[in-house]
């Protein structure tokens, strides 16, 4: 259950009607972990698990990635939505990201609040390396199959999308949530759930590439990130530094690179990159 139904009036130049519109859910999730109150993320329900493994992947509260715990289902509202789930998670399986953190309970998708100096990258990891290049002209056809997923979308203009993909261009995963962060999380969550994360190479996101989104991909060990609008200036930085080939304003059949560009090639001639 991604969309609710809501009553409207819809009012054009010369005419007012009554509407019934299907509205993206936003509702919130509280984690706790060894039944201590640890974080409260902003979704859309479906894929929990998927979520929440993902956001604990990216934030480096578990540091085992082959380790998945058992959530267990605190509470949920009248209509069915789990609105508090608590995880076990041994003491040798939680990871610096736990002891480190502020409580998250503010900041649930901000992989590196407060550490945003270029010069102290230390605490990420080390720098994405691979040598594999991406051909341009299947940039495009990695957003048509992930919009074509685009379900909750279509009905209520309200969702972003990502979705992982391996260099030859099959799809590995595709998730939607209200909120952009939460939909990277889900997909990365998943492929841990699978047990393929290490199959994903391309990310591909709606919308815009924040600072956030980039630390997500490179906690993924994900060295190519492409989105359908504007990257930030810190998301760029980020990229370079981070060995992250990423894409922005692909749309149109175009695509702009703005870092690591020695990992593109150009194989179709109809693919235009500017």
């Amino acid at each position: 259950m991604a969309t609710r139904k809501y009553e409207g009036k819809k009012f054009n130049e010369n005419a007012v009607s009554k509407i019934v519109d299907a509205l993206t859910i936003e509702e919130a999730l509280q984690i706790d972990i060894n039944n201590k109150a640890f974080t409260v993320s902003m979704r859309t329900p479906g894929e929990d698990a998927s979520l929440v493994r993902g956001l604990l992947h990216s934030e480096g509260i578990i540091n085992d990635v082959k380790f998945s715990p058992d959530i267990i289902l605190k509470k949920e509202n009248d209509e069915g939505i789990v609105t508090i789930v608590d995880l076990s998670i041994p003491k040798d399986k939680l990871g610096e990201g736990y002891s480190n953190s502020r409580s998250l309970l503010s900041v649930s998708s901000c992989g590196v609040c407060g550490k945003t100096e270029l010069s102290d990258l230390a605490f990420i990891g080390k720098t994405i390396d691979d040598d594999q290049k991406i051909d341009i002209g299947i940039i495009h056809q990695l957003f048509e199959k992930m919009n074509e997923l685009q379900h909750d979308f279509k009905q209520s203009g309200g969702t972003h999308a990502a979705a992982a993909f391996n260099l030859k261009g099959e799809l590995l995963c595709s998730m939607e949530d209200i909120g952009r962060h939460n939909a990277v999380d889900k997909v990365v969550g998943k492929l841990i759930l699978r047990a393929q994360l290490d199959q994903a190479q391309v990310m591909v996101v709606s919308g815009r590439i924040s600072y956030e989104i980039v630390i997500k991909c490179f906690k993924a060990r994900i060295p190519f990130l492409a989105a359908v609008s504007a990257p930030s200036s810190l998301a760029v930085d980020f990229a370079k530094e981070l060995g992250i080939t990423l894409f922005a304003f692909c749309r149109n059949k175009r695509a702009t690179c703005y870092s690591n560009q020695h990992r593109t090639k150009t194989n179709n001639n109809n693919a235009k990159a500017s």
